[in-house]
């Protein structure tokens, strides 16, 4: 099973339809964006050391401690999407809408009556998303160099062909066997010896990725206030993925002329599920010394993901200038339906936060939050993943986020903003992954009754590569990722 996947991972750079359990998966569903209210976005999520709002029992559960009224809220959101590939000089642009909800959360408080210094404490329930999958990208470029019919020509070699052959079910399924039925390779001089069939000359290398799904938190969270002073919190914490790729990747060789009698096109088709349900568990604090500042510091465990499980099937397809002696100029090949259950824990939180507050006039914030991807681990009954976890060592890095926010009150109106910078995870420098974010937003409340407009851009920039194994190497493709988020949130107090 593992030796399958293994002989992919050439293919699973950071946003391919990856069919392996590796590092590529592990930073996938380790990292998280600041998802939740619209207040709370609109601030660029810094309101770790304010609290009252739901989204914080995803971060620092202790901003339960503040409310001093039960709440419900929810918020329906829409994204667009937007991401330029440039890949050896050529430009393609992928687009995405969806709707969505970013939250829907119950807040019950309970006042504690008598002389106790303990006001009340707080009992919270609901869903915060955590991180959004929904992405389209399109690349597409001429290469003169080589094919990815070289990589697998280049595993290959060493191997008998009857070998791959007859294992339709086995080691080969997803990769050479297929590759050898479509004939996009051959054997040379002798049965363990291959090259490619794509032509020497320049090549249409296109490749079209459709991803779709999130990551959300249920959390049920617990806190006290302590005289108006002190306020604890704990939560937890039970995300689910829900992951969906779909990609096709094309070959074509630019004219007829080129190469006559052989290789016209080759289509690798990749889909992929991915299901999974987790646990983790926040503690935090918020000190308010004097009226104007609070304090605030939150940890959360590793999130423990069990039986996280993989579905997944390949294609590929052929057609050539000439046809073989049975007449036939094109060829199909579909793997089996690969599946694959394993754990995954994520790194563990700690983060840091301070607000400034202006009386009833409005106020600024800002958190900062540390995480060290290179802790993530697979794991499974079956298999050890030493290889795996050594690259989620060698490849990812601890990262600085911190987030901005402010809010200034007129009447019963606000206006708010926000920034947020997500530092890369990866290490020495080997690609960008950072992520901005800016915000804005307008909020509106009543007594009972309150909503609130948020608008977050976000943006980031990433190498990806088509493939690579060995000395067989492509440019990378440089991808510029943009998305506008908006959402609304409605509540009420009670």
């Amino acid at each position: 099973m593992k030796k399958i996947i293994g002989l992919l991972i050439f293919s699973s750079l950071l946003l391919t339809t990856a069919h392996a359990q590796n590092e590529v998966d592990a930073l996938r569903y380790s990292q998280t964006s600041f998802y939740g209210t619209a207040r709370y976005m609109s601030m660029g999520g810094a309101f770790g050391a304010l609290g009252a709002d739901f989204s914080t029992l995803s971060t620092n559960p202790a901003g339960i401690g503040l409310y001093k009224s039960s709440e419900l809220t929810f918020t329906p959101s829409i994204s667009f999407s937007n991401i330029d590939a440039t890949y050896n000089g050529s430009m393609r642009e992928g687009t995405r809408e969806k709707f969505n909800f970013t939250n829907l959360g119950l807040v019950m408080t309970q006042d504690i009556m008598g002389k106790s210094k303990w006001k009340n404490f707080q009992f919270g329930i609901g869903m915060n998303r955590m991180h959004n999958f929904n992405h389209n990208y399109l690349i597409s470029g001429v290469n003169d160099q080589n094919s990815m019919a070289d990589v697998f020509a280049r595993l290959a070699n060493g191997t008998n062909f009857e070998v791959i052959e007859e294992d339709p079910y086995g080691d080969y399924a997803f990769d050479l066997n297929p590759a050898w039925w479509t004939f996009l390779i051959d054997t040379l001089g002798g049965p363990s010896s291959y090259v490619s069939t794509a032509p020497d000359g320049p090549i249409q290398q296109t490749k079209y990725i459709n991803n779709s799904g999130s990551m959300n938190e249920v959390v049920m969270a617990f806190g006290a206030n302590y005289n108006d002073r002190l306020y604890i919190g704990a939560s937890f914490g039970f995300p689910y993925i829900r992951y969906s790729s779909s990609s096709t990747y094309t070959e074509r060789k630019l004219n007829k002329d080129q190469d006559p009698g052989e290789f016209r096109e080759f289509e690798r088709t990749q889909d992929l599920e991915t299901r999974g349900t987790g646990f983790n568990f926040k503690l935090g604090i918020i000190a308010r010394p004097v009226n104007w500042l609070r304090v605030g510091g939150s940890i959360q465990t590793p999130t423990y993901y069990s039986s996280v499980s993989d579905e997944w099937q390949e294609s590929y397809f052929t057609r050539f200038d000439t046809p073989d002696s049975q007449n036939n100029y094109t060829y199909y090949e579909e793997s089996p339906l690969g599946t694959y259950d394993y754990d995954l824990k994520t790194p563990m939180r700690a983060s840091g936060s301070i607000g400034i507050i202006f009386g009833r006039a409005g106020l600024i914030s800002a958190d900062y939050e540390y995480v060290d991807y290179s802790n993530a681990k697979l794991s499974a009954p079956d298999y050890d993943f030493i290889s795996e976890n050594d690259a989620i060592q060698a490849k990812y890095t601890s990262t600085h986020n911190i987030r901005l926010g402010t809010e200034w009150r007129y009447g019963p109106f606000s206006i708010r903003g926000g920034y947020a910078i997500y530092g890369s995870p990866y290490s020495n420098n080997s690609n960008d992954g950072e992520r901005n974010y800016y915000s804005f937003g307008l909020g509106y409340r009543e007594k009972v009754f309150f909503a609130d407009l948020a608008w977050v851009h976000e943006s980031s920039e990433e190498d990806y590569y088509l493939y690579g194994y060995e000395d067989i190497t492509v440019n990378p493709s440089k991808l510029e990722s943009m998305t506008d988020l908006f959402m609304l949130t409605f509540g009420f107090r009670f």
